[in-house]
C-alpha cells in the first residue's frame, strides 16, 4: 500500500509541475495545449490525490469521486459572493477554485480523469520488474 501511495505522490508532483509549466509557458505552446491541458492536468492531479488517499478503492470509485470533486468546484464558480471571490483572487485560491464557470472545463476535467485512470490501469496491468 505504501508503494502505491508513493507512486501516486510522485505522479501528483509531476502533474503539478507540468500544469504550472503549461500556465507559465502558455504563449510558447500550441494553442490547443495552452487552452486545454492545464484543466486536464488539474483533474489528473485530483484523480491521483483520490487514489493516494484511498488506494484500496476500485478505479471506478476513484473516477466517480474525482469527477464529483472537479464538477463541484466548477459549479461553485457560479457562486460569486465577496468572501469566496477574495479567496479566488489569491494565487492558490485561483488555482484551486478557478474564477468563472465554463462548460468546456467539465469536458477537460472528464478527459483528464479518464486519461489518468487509463494510465493507472495500464500501470497495474504491466508486468512487475
Amino acid at each position: 500500500m505504501m508503494k502505491a501511495r508513493l507512486y501516486y505522490m510522485a505522479a501528483i508532483l509531476l502533474i503539478v509541475a507540468s500544469g504550472l509549466g503549461v500556465r507559465m509557458y502558455s504563449e510558447a505552446l500550441p494553442p490547443f495545449v495552452a487552452d486545454h491541458f492545464g484543466d486536464a492536468l488539474w483533474a489528473c492531479m485530483i484523480y491521483c490525490s483520490v487514489r493516494c488517499l484511498w488506494v484500496n478503492k476500485p478505479v471506478s470509485w476513484a473516477i466517480v469521486i474525482s469527477i464529483g470533486i472537479c464538477f463541484a468546484i466548477e459549479f461553485s464558480q457560479l457562486y460569486q459572493a465577496n468572501w469566496i471571490n477574495a479567496i479566488r483572487h489569491t494565487t492558490l485560491g485561483g488555482l484551486v477554485l478557478g474564477h468563472g464557470f465554463l462548460f468546456i472545463d467539465l469536458i477537460r476535467y472528464s478527459a483528464g480523469i479518464m486519461l489518468a485512470a487509463i494510465v493507472d490501469v495500464m500501470k497495474r496491468l504491466s508486468p512487475r520488474t
